[in-house]
């Protein structure tokens, strides 16, 4: 049985592995860590951007996706951002925030004389209107990083109190995500819950249409405050989950940006004279989610999951046991992402160390202990939600593969991406593929999904220790006790093999050399604020 077992996973990887670049190479030829290009640009013209999966609702307060923050990028501004070198900075907001010496009253300066895209004024008052929307809204996924916002009002023109109910650390890296993001009262009084088919913020672009699957399109906003620095006249965002067909549609010239592009088709990009690669190291993660109390939807009392996998951490751990990161880096994405065992990446604000973030080797011997030890009858089944891009099914693929010589039979689902995320949001999964994009603020990896009944926790993770680890990570200002505590926080979230992460990728964009402007950070959006055509 093993023998077989071992054959079928060297099967997988010699189909998964054929056709590629030398996995020795692939690495070393992308070069160092290119995030901006800052040539000179003609002012006119669309560019389209190509997404890896379609946006799930415009609207802020709901949405969850990375690729949506792109969009958001081109149309949303925030109270705060990160620059090219991950620190935070006004944008929205006239300067950093300021603290009283409790920690308990943080005040916030609005710019002035900014306008919105449906022409009405940003004050204060707008500002609080959409943090209290945020905190409030049933179903929002920003209820769990505000929820420490005792109260929030306008106490001027352009100032803006928040009272916290205890010190609460990382509330400036919260403001500088969809936290932060403004909406047009207008548009909310007007469309409130249909925001999302006539979104309003202050950006660089204003919203015009979407096509459901097909195209979400902007245009220059003549309202915006740096409008003499927008040379584009409109952007373009179309899903294409298929990495080789988004290549072919670069080759040819029908797209002018590709986001997030797996490793095999930067290599392929490398070799063409009329494209450019832009990278830089991920503050996400990437790995696989699994049902332990999810019975009643995002937001809810974690439940019993009647399932071998929801019902004994031997299973889950076993589960972990049969994987080998290493090698799905080495056959999935050419060794050109990060192994990965924790939820803080090494390029967040407070990255942990020690031992905790040494991810287990793959010990198949023991994974079938564990499973002899729960009693589960095996092979044990599970289906394994993923996305439909080619790279999510490969990962199956050899996931599938590795876990069956441990005792696991794993099926696969293919899932449009959207229908995935409701579809776990509700808790109707085993496991699923589970990535986050990341925050520099490590609390922002953490708190949503991990913290008992959080905005994102699809898992049904309910553990007092960790809410615990969560509360005091928030509240320490201390770098070097903060990164104690997510230490800890690490290892307690990897005993409950709730949550297992795998890899880190690396943001990889792939753009026609006629475009410039145009930046790529840690955070993994595409900002095309000044981006344009060269001739």
């Amino acid at each position: 049985m093993r023998r077989k077992a071992v054959a079928m996973v060297a099967v997988a990887l010699v189909f998964l592995t054929s056709g590629c670049a030398s996995l020795q190479s692939s690495a070393t030829e992308v070069g160092g860590v290119r995030k901006t290009d800052e040539r000179s640009v003609r002012d006119g013209g669309t560019i389209t951007v190509a997404l890896n999966s379609d946006p799930d609702k415009l609207d802020p307060t709901l949405a969850q996706t990375l690729v949506g923050r792109t969009v958001f990028a081109g149309m949303c501004e925030k109270l705060y951002d990160i620059d090219e070198d991950g620190t935070l900075v006004p944008q929205l907001a006239a300067a950093l925030p300021t603290t009283s010496a409790d920690g308990l009253t943080v005040t916030v300066q609005v710019r002035s004389g900014l306008t919105f895209s449906d022409g009405t004024a940003l004050d204060a008052d707008a500002v609080a209107t959409s943090l209290l929307r945020h905190r409030d809204l049933p179903g929002s996924a920003r209820g769990t990083e505000l929820a420490p916002a005792r109260t929030i009002e306008a106490t001027g023109p352009h100032t803006v109190r928040i009272v916290l109910d205890h010190p609460y650390v990382p509330l400036t890296g919260v403001l500088a995500d969809r936290s932060g993001m403004v909406m047009s009262p207008t548009a909310l009084k007007k469309y409130g819950k249909n925001f999302t088919n006539h979104p309003s913020c202050v950006g660089p672009f204003r919203f015009v249409e979407r096509v459901g699957g097909d195209r979400i399109v902007l245009e220059k906003d003549p309202h915006y405050y740096d409008a003499a620095a927008v040379h584009l006249d409109r952007v373009i965002y179309k899903p294409i989950p298929d990495g080789n067909v988004r290549l072919a549609n670069l080759r040819s010239g029908d797209l002018q940006i590709g986001d997030q592009m797996a490793p095999v088709d930067v290599q392929s990009a490398l070799t063409e004279p009329k494209l450019q690669l832009f990278n830089s190291p991920s503050l996400g993660y990437q790995g696989i989610g699994i049902n332990v109390g999810n019975v009643n939807g995002l937001g809810e009392k974690p439940g019993k999951i009647d399932t071998p996998l929801g019902r004994d951490v031997r299973v889950r751990e076993a589960f972990e046991l049969a994987i080998d990161r290493d090698l799905i880096n080495k056959v999935v994405f050419q060794g050109m992402h990060e192994p990965a065992c924790g939820p803080i990446s090494p390029q967040s604000a407070i990255a942990p160390g020690g031992p905790a973030q040494d991810c287990p080797k793959r010990d198949v011997a023991k994974a079938k202990k564990l499973l002899k030890e729960a009693g589960v009858k095996t092979p044990v089944k599970i289906e394994l939600k993923t996305s439909t891009t080619p790279e999510q099914g490969r990962v199956g693929q050899v996931l599938q593969a590795m876990v069956k010589e441990a005792g696991f039979e794993l099926s696969l689902r293919p899932t449009e991406y959207a229908t995935m995320l409701a579809e776990t949001d509700a808790g109707k999964y085993d496991v699923f593929t589970s990535g986050w994009s990341g925050r520099l603020d490590p609390d922002g990896n953490v708190s949503n999904f991990l913290k008992t009944a959080g905005a994102m926790n699809a898992y049904g993770l309910g553990d007092p220790a960790i809410d615990k680890l969560i509360a005091e990570g928030r509240s320490v200002a201390d770098p070097a006790k903060r990164a104690g505590i997510y230490d800890e926080l690490t290892r307690k979230v990897r005993d409950a093999h709730a949550l297992i992460y795998l890899y880190r990728q690396k943001n990889y964009v792939v753009a026609s050399k006629d475009v410039a402007g145009i930046r790529v950070y840690g955070d993994g959006l595409v900002r095309v604020t000044t981006a344009g055509y060269t001739r």
